[in-house]
């Protein structure tokens, strides 16, 4: 009997902490992350923002700092948009999300134009060679966020489908921040960073629902072909390729 009695509460246990993580992912999960998406920006900018741009020699374009500001923006938005979904104040995150959407729309034609900008500066300042072909990582980067927001916007009243786009949107930036590091920078592989960061939502779902979200399934593999392409672009740099950076650089 006592046998029995401790198997039942090992099960009971067992089952406790199942309830807990569960109720933890559903809640909490989408608030974490856009912590630790904006803790990941802070420790990958920390290593080339002090000589890159607060005492970059000599100094970056002024667009710069409303490109860092503006894209800083958007994760303090993400946070405040998750707190207040955790705390169910629903009706002032459908207010601010307004916000989000005006700057989402800045922030696509920025990201573009700074892409430029900066290519531009980095040849005829700093002489630099053979840079042109990796405009195609950024444009790539603002078309991905683009479409993600605007399909999260369109979808705006579902939130199954909203609070998903949008926090793969978000990872869709942690590019930058991962390719901050040497070793996934030189072996082309921060997108698999990113994509990495999507995974742990398709996880919460699986532990959460018992299944992956079809979002994901959709979105994920459209997503990863883009990169793939963006990655060949830069590399290997084709000469269709090379014509159209010479003509957007000028």
């Amino acid at each position: 009997m006592a046998i029995g009695n401790a198997g039942i509460a090992a099960q009971f246990d067992k089952k406790a902490s199942t309830f807990t993580v569960k109720t933890f992912l559903r809640r909490y999960f989408y608030l974490c992350m856009s912590l630790a998406l904006a803790g990941l920006v802070a420790w990958g900018f920390s290593r080339t923002v002090d000589s890159h741009l607060f005492h970059g020699n000599p100094p970056r374009p002024w667009l710069l700092w409303v490109h860092g500001a503006a894209f800083c923006s958007w994760l303090v938005f993400l946070i405040l948009q998750s707190s207040l979904v955790t705390v169910r104040k629903v009706s002032v995150h459908r207010l601010i999300g307004w916000f989000g959407a005006g700057l989402a729309a800045v922030m696509v034609p920025l990201g573009v134009t700074i892409a430029i900008v900066m290519t531009r500066f980095d040849t005829s300042v700093l002489h630099q060679t053979d840079i042109a072909s990796f405009l195609a990582i950024p444009f790539e980067d603002m078309l991905v966020f683009g479409t993600l927001v605007a399909l999260a916007i369109y979808w705006r009243k579902k939130p199954e489908y909203h609070k998903r786009l949008l926090f793969m949107a978000t990872c869709v930036l942690m590019d930058a921040a991962i390719g901050r590091f040497d070793f996934w920078f030189d072996h082309n592989i921060f997108y698999v960073g990113l994509d990495l960061l999507i995974v742990l939502g398709m996880v919460r779902d699986w532990i959460v629902d018992g299944r992956v979200h079809k979002v994901y399934l959709y979105t994920l593999p459209p997503m990863i072909a883009v990169q793939g392409l963006a990655v060949y672009l830069w590399r290997v740099n084709p000469g269709w390729w090379q014509g159209t950076t010479r003509g957007i650089l000028g």
